[in-house]
Formats: C-alpha cells, structure tokens, sequence
C-alpha cells in the first residue's frame, strides 16, 4: 500500500505528536512518566507499526517490539530502530508465541479489517498476545456519524529539495471509507505521481466494547482520544484464556 511513499510517510505525517501520544498513552493506563522513572521496564507490542515513530518513544519505557504488513513502512522503521524486534504479519492472522504487557493498535489502523468478523479477528490476536493483566490499546477510524464522505482534502509539503502535494476526495460506500490519495512528489531528481487505495471500515462504538470484551478485556473508552478519534483500552481479566 505504501511501497511508493514510505520513504516521505514521516514527512507526511510529521504533524503528528508521536511523543506527546506516547505520554497520554501511559498516563491512561496509570503508567509512570519518564520524570519519575528512567528504568525500561515491561515488554511492549505495537502492532501496525508503520515506521516505527511510536516505538521509539514507547522504548524509554519498554522493551518494545512492532508488528506490520507493508515491507517498506518495516524497511524505515529498522533504520530508526536498530535492534529493535520487527515482525512482518497481519493483525488478522498474526502469531508471535510470547505474550506482552501492552499491545497497542493505533493511527487508526484497525479501521483495514474489512468486517466486524475482521474486527473480532484482529482483536482476539492482539488480546492472545497480551499477559493475563495487561493492557490492550486501540485508537479507532471514525464512526459512521463522524466521517465526512464527499470532502476534499490537501496535504503540502514545502522544502527547498522536497514538495509533495496529496489531495483525496473521501467518498463512502455504506459502511466503508474510501480514499484515494493522489501524491506529486518533486525531488531534484524527478516528479512523480502515486496513487494509494485506501478503504477503511466505519465501526460502531459498540462493535469496538463488543470486540473487546469477547477478548476478555474490562474496555474504557476515552472520548478525545490522541487525534480527536477516540481511544479504546482495557486490561485483561486474569482468568481468559
């Protein structure tokens, strides 16, 4: 999906307040905040990784491992992450044999699924890899209330030896996001044009509770979220299996 943009894909979203994420993060889940502990501790699985910007901040705090589809997004984020354990899988289907202290799912990935099906799929995965105890995250796509179909949208970068245009128009088909993203990307080197397919489901709020707690987790809802999407957690009760 991202073979021709993951080289610009931290350009791209270099909006986004990875650190800042992070930190929220463990402050929902009452973890302590770099200021009051510097020890690496606990062990940590970010599933659709991307390139990895995540991770690196989650690794003051963990011992951290990534999990992705797409070769390129896990070519990135190995030079960000020397050392660092990053599998090639689906979040569908994906086995690791060992369990973590925190899985997380976030930039609105699990919205890929496809089904409510997928969705029970992806987070039955995700919760067998989590210990008795420990914490499953999920940032979700949009609701079907929320998602504005029908709606343009531009992206820009400016540098002296990069310019990258991306504009999509969101279009909807039933309970499906659709996008399109057209990026003109200039170098010194050449001009190019990329196409991505993007589709992404639009789950209820009560499909995510019900996924959850057929999983086995006591799920929380917080309603901003990283993005203004929202943010599911929960920890897992001791005794599912």
């Amino acid at each position: 999906m991202y073979s021709g943009t993951a080289p610009y894909y931290d350009k791209i979203y270099q909006w986004k307040d990875y650190a800042g994420e992070v930190a929220r993060i463990l402050a929902l889940l009452g973890e302590p905040s770099p200021s009051t502990s510097n020890s690496t501790r606990g062990a940590l699985l970010d599933v659709a990784c991307g390139t990895g910007a995540h991770l690196e901040h989650f690794s003051e705090h963990f011992r951290v491992e990534g999990l992705d589809l797409c070769p390129e997004l896990l070519e990135v984020a190995r030079a960000r992450l020397p050392g660092v354990p990053l599998h090639a899988g689906d979040m569908l289907s994906f086995a690791l044999g060992r369990t973590f202290d925190i899985v997380t799912c976030l930039f609105s990935a699990i919205g890929y699924v496809g089904t409510i099906d997928g969705l029970h799929r992806a987070i039955e995965r995700m919760g067998a890899h989590v210990t008795p105890g420990g914490a499953l995250v999920i940032e979700p796509w949009f609701t079907p209330d929320e998602f504005r179909a029908n709606s343009a949208h531009l992206l820009t970068i400016d540098e002296p030896e990069l310019k990258i245009a991306r504009v999509n128009t969101s279009t909807r088909n039933g309970r499906v996001s659709v996008m399109d993203l057209h990026h003109l990307i200039g170098t010194p080197e050449e001009t190019v044009h990329i196409v991505e397919h993007h589709e992404l489901t639009l789950f209820e709020p009560e499909e995510m509770v019900a996924a959850f707690e057929a999983s086995g987790f006591q799920v929380e809802i917080d309603e901003e979220g990283l993005t203004g999407r929202g943010l599911y957690y929960g920890r897992k009760e001791s005794h599912h299996r």
